[in-house]
């Protein structure tokens, strides 16, 4: 059955190597399908124009149609992790020549956003303790790759 929504990325030219790049990364993924330009498309005959590929589970559609259009961190993807070294891993491949931001968010090499953080943070901060969920954001902030046991300290912390 197909999928309702699906992410539709838009890329200038590398989404075959996005996908791969991807799909490197995460378990239980891998490409679908790569479809090229027609002699009467907008892009160059016989180039990559979709590429369909599976992240954990999740299909995504990446596009090649050019420069017109850039990421921006008004969209991003948060991946959920349960240990500290599916943070560490994840965040260390996804960062390689892309830009290491605070509380977690990173932008990989294609200028793609994403938040790399643990599962329990939602728990954390829907906690109905106000003086907790002021520590754990105020230990998110100051953190760049998210720190399992930082946070869970501060949750803790009375």
């Amino acid at each position: 059955m197909q999928k309702k929504i699906t992410p539709f990325l838009w890329f200038d030219g590398n989404a075959e190597e996005a996908a791969h790049f991807y799909v490197s990364i995460f378990k239980n993924s891998k490409v679908l399908g790569v479809s090229h330009y027609g002699k009467d498309a907008p892009g160059d005959a016989g180039t990559v124009m979709t590429v369909s590929f599976v992240l954990d589970g999740e299909e995504f559609i990446a596009l090649n149609a050019g420069p017109t259009y850039k990421f921006t961190e008004a969209v991003s993807f948060l991946v959920s992790c349960d240990t500290q070294e599916e943070i560490d891993e994840i965040w260390e491949k996804l960062s390689e020549g892309g830009e290491q931001r605070e509380c977690g968010w990173l932008k990989d090499k294609f200028g793609l956003s994403w938040q790399i953080c643990p599962s329990l943070v939602t728990k954390m901060l829907g906690d109905g303790d106000q003086a907790r969920v002021d520590r754990v954001t105020k230990a998110l902030w100051q953190m760049n790759k998210l720190d399992l046991k930082t946070l869970q300290e501060a949750y803790q912390a009375s």
